[in-house]
This record gives structure tokens, sequence and C-alpha cells, in this order.
């Protein structure tokens, strides 16, 4: 076994110990009630949230108002949401479970519409990976004295981006009557737009962009004026996504048909083949040379399809899509009308171009930023040494054998990881491991703690995938598509 970092609670080196020794979320009263899946899913909003947290039931309704993380904390209200918290709270966290627990799952025929939501790890709280890596981060940021979820950079650097963004959007639309011009003016729109979504709202909807809920919740919300919703995209990525990792038919971001599995997100074709378990057609075979021109269109997706598909069908792939309050209610369709309103009415009305020109322009601006997301999400998880993991059911309980820690490494890949500029430029996509490993530190950290995470991993030998360039990872990103979609039978489960 790797050697255990010491913590915060004096223990040294020479103090040999498991990392999770004191730190168990269990509650010893007994006996606990029994619930199924379905009986907490009926606890499912703020003023009445329930969780599942390792197989125990914790009703935290009156921690939701005080909670750091803000609406982070019923983002799977009435659900199982043991990765969602054990990736963002300390471990000392733990220790505070018992207080809010008021039973433990049972199952339940009836609770098999539920399982694309609950999936179980190897080692559950107790892996010894995870509980090491995350002593260590803590301790570093603790002897500093430093607020993970804080870096005074981000306030300049999210003016800079959204003042460039609007300088842009008016020079480009209302100023300019040079169409070469304009053309430049909104692409370095459309790039900023992206860098909304990498830079600003990623963090701010991860909780992990300032010290003040308020003005985390604000800057979320930037992904809404830019088209898109930051509710939705919380469903998606938070809930889904940084769960379930690269695991076929839980993980949104992996869509797939299956025969009895929820519909995807948006009701397209499969055009797109990642894993050897997804049905092959005779297109696949050229998805390395069309989806580098479709993943431009994956903005213009977002913002008309994608959010009112999830609205008004409840569902994003596997996930289904929470309540929302009447705040992210209005946020959504607040958001809606703004941007109509700039992005469309203005420009038509006041602006110095035709209409046809005008929406020309847009989609100009879209496509770059549908592209600039797109390449810079999909080298992280598509690429031929990220893996698949696949999944184990005995009947009653479906389970990865590895840790959840553990397959998030195995599932992500990084880049450029010594580079300021990419670091910046990404918003700390480049430190993709360490994101998900940690998506409540503020990005701009995330070099910092590189190393702490890569001995971390060398020592519990798990692979730590770096490529060198961003031009690399790109390029293993296509060789894998082009592979992928050739082959069939490819074991892609490492």
């Amino acid at each position: 076994m790797p050697p255990h970092a010491p913590d915060s609670t004096g223990h040294g080196p020479d103090t040999v110990r498991p990392p999770y020794e004191g730190i168990s979320a269990q509650d010893t009263r007994s006996p606990l009630k029994k619930y199924t899946l379905k009986d907490v899913s009926k606890h499912n909003t703020p003023e009445d949230c329930w969780l599942v947290i390792w197989g125990k039931v914790y009703n935290v309704t009156s921690w939701v108002k005080v909670h750091p993380g803000g609406s982070l904390i019923y983002v799977k209200a009435g659900q199982d949401s043991t990765q969602l918290f054990d990736s963002y709270h300390p471990l000392y966290v733990r220790k505070m479970l018992s207080e809010y627990c008021i039973g433990e799952i049972q199952s339940a025929p009836e609770d098999d519409k539920f399982k694309s939501s609950t999936l179980q790890f190897g080692d559950g709280e107790h892996e010894a990976f995870y509980c090491t890596v995350k002593q260590r981060v803590e301790t570093f940021f603790r002897q500093r004295k430093i607020n993970p979820r804080y870096h005074p950079q981000m306030l300049l650097k999210s003016l800079a981006i959204l003042g460039t963004l609007f300088l842009c959007y008016y020079l480009g639309f209302f100023l300019s009557k040079n169409i070469l011009l304009s053309a430049a003016l909104v692409s370095i729109m459309g790039f900023c737009m992206a860098e909304v979504g990498m830079s600003i709202m990623h963090d701010g909807n991860h909780g992990s962009y300032t010290k003040s809920t308020f003005l985390g919740y604000v800057m979320s919300a930037t992904l809404d004026l830019v088209g898109s919703s930051s509710f939705m995209w919380r469903q998606q990525h938070v809930a889904g996504h940084h769960s379930f990792t690269n695991i076929d038919h839980y993980d949104p971001d992996i869509r797939k048909i299956g025969k009895h599995r929820t519909i995807p997100r948006v009701k397209d074709p499969d055009l797109r083949r990642v894993t050897s378990e997804q049905p092959q057609r005779w297109f696949h075979q050229y998805q390395h040379i069309y989806l580098g021109i479709l993943y431009g269109v994956l903005a213009l997706k977002s913002v008309f399809i994608d959010d009112f598909s999830a609205y008004f069908g409840g569902t994003i792939g596997p996930v289904k899509v929470a309540r929302m309050t009447p705040l992210e209610l209005a946020i959504f369709w607040g958001g809606k009308v703004v941007y109509a309103l700039y992005m469309f009415v203005l420009p038509l009305m006041y602006g110095q171009y035709n209409t046809l020109t005008f929406i020309g322009l847009y989609i100009l601006s879209q496509l770059v930023a549908g592209w600039t997301l797109a390449l810079f999400f999909q080298v992280a998880h598509v690429v031929d040494d990220a893996v698949f993991p696949t999944v184990q059911t005995d009947g009653v309980k479906s389970k990865i054998p590895s840790g959840w820690a553990e397959m998030q490494v195995r599932t992500t890949t990084n880049f450029s990881s010594g580079s300021l500029f990419w670091t910046h430029i990404s918003g700390g996509l480049n430190h993709q491991i360490e994101h998900h490993l940690f998506p409540g530190i503020c990005h701009v950290h995330y070099p910092s703690i590189q190393s702490i995470v890569k001995t971390t991993c060398d020592e519990f030998k798990v692979p730590y995938t770096s490529y060198p360039t961003f031009w690399a990872a790109l390029r293993a990103h296509f060789q894998y598509l082009k592979r992928v979609g050739l082959q069939d039978g490819l074991r892609l489960d490492g």
C-alpha cells in the first residue's frame, strides 16, 4: 500500500493509519428506517430535500438555506448524491452527516427506473486513493491559508471576457460597415462566448468562483446571458457527467439510444460512436471527418434545441431534470428573452446590416463558439488514453469495480499542464484530472495542486495522462474517433 499523507489532525509520517480513519459518515444508531429510492425521490425540492449518500438517507432540508455551496445541495435532491457530495466536500464534512441521517436504502422492484442515476463504485467512502489525495490537497490550502473556492484573478478575468464580448458585439453589428471587419469582430465575440462557458460560468456553476454564494450564482447565470441555460447545464454536467464520467447509459455526454434506456438529450441519430458497445453504422467510418464540422453547430443546438427539449421532455439523456425553483424558472425564461432582445431584436432594428447578412454574421459567431467549446471539452475524455468503464450488474445493483476517484483519473486526460496560457484560455480544462477530482476548486489553483495529484496517482499506480500540447490532445481525439468508427468489438474499458 502506498504511503499516506499526514493531515491536520497532527498525524505525522511516522503514524501509519488508513487515510479515512475518523471521518466515516456511518451512523451507528440502530435500527435505521428503510426507504426505497422511490420514497426518497418524492423529497426533491429545496423546501423538502433528501439525499442518498453511501446507501444512507439524509434529510438536509434545514441545511439548504445556509449551505456554503448554495444551490449545489439540491441539484440532485431526492436522488443518490454520493459522488456529488464526496467531490465537493472536505473530508471533515463527513462527520456532520450523521446529524441528518434518517434511514438507509433498501432495494425494491419499483426502483428499477432510478438505476440510471445510481451506481456503486468500489471501496465506497473508504477509497484510500481519494482520501489520501484529498487530505494532501486540503493540507496544501490550509497551510497556506488559501480559500480554494476563490482566486482574485477571476473577477478581472471575467470583466475582460465580458467587456471584450460586448465591445465586439457593438462594433461588429452597430458601428462597422465593413463586412470583413464585422466578421472578424463577431468571431472574437463567439470566442468570448465560449470563454464565458469555460472560464466564468463553469466555475460559477461548480461553486468554485467566489466566497460569495450570491456572486457565484450571478456568475453561473452568465451562461443564460449568452443563450444557454445554466440550470440545464448543471443537470447535465454537474449531476450527470461528473458523477458518471464516460460510463455509457449514465453519462449524458455519452449519448446512445439503448434498447431499454431513456431517450437521449436531443432525439438525433447516433452520429457519433465513442464506445464499442454502441451500435455501429456505416457512416461512423467517416465520423473523424464530419464531426470536425458538426461540432461547430453545438452552440446553436444548445440555444435553440437542447434547453427546450430538456425543459419539455424532462430528461437530459439518462438524467431526470430536477424540479425548478421559481428563481431558476425566472432565470431560464428571462435569460431566453434577454438573449433574444439584445442578440436579434436590437441588431435587426438598429444595426448596420440587412437581415440576411446579420444572420450570416450571427451564425459565424456561434460556429466559433461551438468549435471552441467542443474541442476543448472533447480532448479531455474522448481519446485512446481515457477509458470507458463497463458496468457490472448482479441483477440488483449496478457496480464499477474500481473506486470513483480512480475512475475519474482513468477516464480523463490533461494537456499542456505546465502552461499558464492554456490554463487561462481553457478555463482550467487543460487540468481536467484535477478538475474532476476537485470540481469545487477554482481553476486558477489547479497548476498549484497538479504535482500533488500526479504524485499520489503514481504512488497508487493510477495512470495519469497529460498530453504535451493542446494540438497533441486534439490529434489524439480525432485519431480515436477514426479508430472506434472503423473497428468493431474493440475493448475500451482498460
